[in-house]
């Protein structure tokens, strides 16, 4: 994680923390709280902070310069910066300023978060809470909760890191704190990026942020806003709408150090629609402003990205020494998510160039980089239970010294009590709880595998709908991507087999195609004889499902034409496949009282299958409405208009394959 140390002299300023590998950028708030006093912000020296403080009577003024001296220390001498924001605190305490206490405790745990000691920083923090909470300071409450969550998402637990931002997000609204609202829903945004099922979170959150942002007229706040905006818009394949953010962001920032992670976004956009001059123009201009300010991570992504753009255009004598330099600056500073691309684009370019020498040497280190980066997430799932574990232990720790002794020697007595009485009663105990526990468990495991079953035959939010109410209403969806298959031999080879060979063959190609879709979270509607339906966009809607559908398909026809050829190797009848997609709004739900089936209906449906029938052995054949939706991410051939049955002429294109 890249640190930046942005303090201002405003109660609800922010601070920004770049979070590496997914490069959106976090809003972490830490107040920094200064005294009102005109004194003090004249004495904002180290020396003339120091002298106030020795000639200061014992009052407010006086912990408020030093929380100020505390802060001047963070960087350049941590244990000095607790040394002092705990003088601070003990001073607070004896003149019973609650407020100079809790912002001492908060510096505290910023120089501990600094250092990475995230257990500390989270005792300092909840510390300073409690204080805040006591004095209802709903600010500072919110403060502290936000500086938690950015904990827990470094720790990679986003429930909890989003457990605590919604909390800040209600006290920060309840006090109309537009600048700590917008924080939230940045932060809220950054943990739903985090998985491909909730970008649609994330952007929503984005979206309210950059609105607040606007309001306010704050152009730092808008351009981190618009930078993950145009990330997650490019992360759901939106490119135009993504260069609108990101060069609105590169519009607004001021300072030089904010652009390259937006110019190089920018590149990666260009580079993805080809436009690969574009591309390097935007990865060169980001990689000289790097140079200056000396970024490494920055400069690392800049030649990463001329690289990709270099190798993109066919020019592979220019990308080499650009990969080969992303790997030279990223090595120090391990960061392995750039080594892994590089040494993919180095294998890549070697073997356009037939040197499969040292396509074979980059494709070792790929290897080696791959495992070291599955034992870097390994380590860092262990350390969050380590850490959990350390946090519990520390409170443990708190509670029992913070407990009056007599209240301890009570709940001792109460123990022994306790226990002679449980000595006494625990054999019957034992045989009820044993005989519980037996048939609880019986009924558990049933219930599971009843469940298990419904889920096999209905969507999981159709059989809740059932569970919970009896009945499972249909649903309309503006748009959903359909897609039929059928095997064209299959007459043929069922006049070769027999009849339990055939059942076989049928349930080992539908089992693999259950996979695919599995894979790319696609919803199985049902098989009828050897045609196989299904669709993405439903139950659960998503914006993906275009791309998701008809990268199964293409999926699916790489599975069978490998069937296809091992079948042939053992002079065995073998299955081709037509398939078709269309795109479109349908109707969903269970039809009749028994046997529950999960069924679509509507035109859409029709089409599909008509795209399937029109289409050809062993291609994805998808109608002009889907290609017009996923023109941008594959390689498809128009046909031109097909007469379709009961449908006219309908543009039909083959994909060929994935951009």
């Amino acid at each position: 994680m890249l640190y930046n140390n942005c303090f201002f002299h405003t109660l609800a300023q922010p601070i920004f923390i770049r979070l590496n590998r997914k490069y959106f950028k976090l809003f972490f708030i830490a107040v920094v709280f200064i005294g009102s006093e005109s004194l003090l912000a004249q004495n904002n020296t180290v020396d003339s902070l120091k002298q106030f403080i020795q000639t200061s009577k014992d009052d407010s003024i006086k912990v408020n310069a030093l929380i100020l001296l505390s802060k001047q220390y963070n960087n350049d001498n941590p244990q000095l910066a607790i040394q002092t924001a705990e003088e601070a605190k003990k001073l607070a305490s004896k003149i019973a300023y609650k407020k100079g206490f809790a912002f001492a405790a908060k510096n505290i745990g910023l120089v501990f978060y600094n250092q990475g000691n995230y257990v500390e920083a989270i005792n300092n923090w909840q510390e300073a809470l409690k204080v805040f909470d006591s004095i209802g300071d709903k600010t500072g409450v919110a403060n502290m909760l936000s500086n938690q969550g950015a904990v827990y998402f470094n720790q990679g637990d986003d429930a909890k890191s989003l457990e605590l931002h919604l909390q800040s997000l209600k006290l920060s609204e309840e006090v109309n704190d537009t600048l700590r609202i917008l924080t939230s829903y940045t932060n809220i945004g950054a943990v739903y990026l985090n998985k491909k099922a909730t970008y649609d979170k994330a952007l929503k959150s984005f979206l309210e942020s950059y609105k607040l942002s606007v309001a306010i007229n704050d152009n730092y706040s808008i351009g981190t806003a618009a930078v993950n905006l145009g990330e997650v818009y490019f992360k759901m394949g939106d490119d135009s709408t993504a260069l609108f953010y990101l060069k609105r962001s590169l519009e607004v920032y001021e300072d030089l150090e904010d652009k390259p992670y937006s110019l190089n976004y920018v590149g990666r956009v260009y580079t993805k629609q080809r436009d690969y001059l574009l591309a390097i123009q935007n990865h060169k201009e980001a990689y000289e402003i790097s140079k200056k300010l000396d970024a490494k991570l920055n400069l690392a992504q800049s030649s990463l990205g001329m690289a990709q753009a270099y190798l993109g255009n066919e020019e592979i004598k220019s990308a080499i020494p650009k990969f080969e330099e992303a790997v030279l600056i990223a090595q120090p500073l391990n960061a392995n998510m750039e080594i892994k691309e590089a040494y993919e684009g180095l294998v890549m370019c070697y073997t356009k160039l037939s040197d499969f020498s040292n396509a074979s040497k980059y494709q070792t280190l790929l290897l080696n980089i791959k495992d070291t980066i599955y034992n870097i997430n390994t380590d860092k799932k262990l350390g969050t239970l380590q850490f959990t574990f350390d946090l519990d232990k520390k409170q443990g720790e708190i509670n029992l010294l913070t407990k009056d002794q007599e209240i301890k020697d009570q709940e001792i007595k109460r123990q022994k009590l306790v226990r002679n009485g449980f000595i006494g009663g625990f054999a019957i105990v034992a045989l009820f709880a044993g005989i519980f526990l037996k048939q609880r468990n019986r009924i558990s495991k049933e219930k599971k595998r009843s469940d298990e079953l419904l889920l096999n035959i209905l969507p999981a939010e159709t059989a809740e709908e059932l569970k919970a109410t009896g009945t499972a209403k249909a649903k309309s969806f503006d748009m959903v991507t359909v897609l039929f298959t059928d095997f064209k031999n299959f007459t043929q080879a069922s006049e070769l087999l027999s009849a339990e060979d055939l059942v076989k063959e049928i349930n080992y190609c539908y089992s693999a195609f259950d996979k695919i879709i599995t894979k790319h979270n696609i919803e199985k509607i049902k098989t009828i004889g050897d045609a196989y339906m299904c669709a993405g966009g439903l139950p659960a809607t998503n914006s993906t499902h275009p791309t998701d559908v008809v990268k199964a398909g293409l999926e699916m026809q790489e599975f069978i034409a490998r069937n296809k050829k091992q079948r042939q190797e053992i002079n065995m009848p073998f299955f081709e496949l037509r398939l078709g997609i269309h795109t479109g709004p349908v109707v969903a739900g269970i039809v009749g009282i028994k046997k529950f089936a999960y069924d679509i209906w509507g035109d859409t449906v029709n089409t599909a299958s008509r795209m399937e029938s029109s289409g050809e052995v062993g291609k994805v054949n998808i109608s002009g409405t889907t290609y017009e939706i996923i023109k941008d991410q594959f390689v498809c051939t128009h046909r031109g208009k097909i007469q379709a049955k009961n449908k006219g002429e309908i543009d039909m294109y083959f994909v060929e394959k994935v951009l």
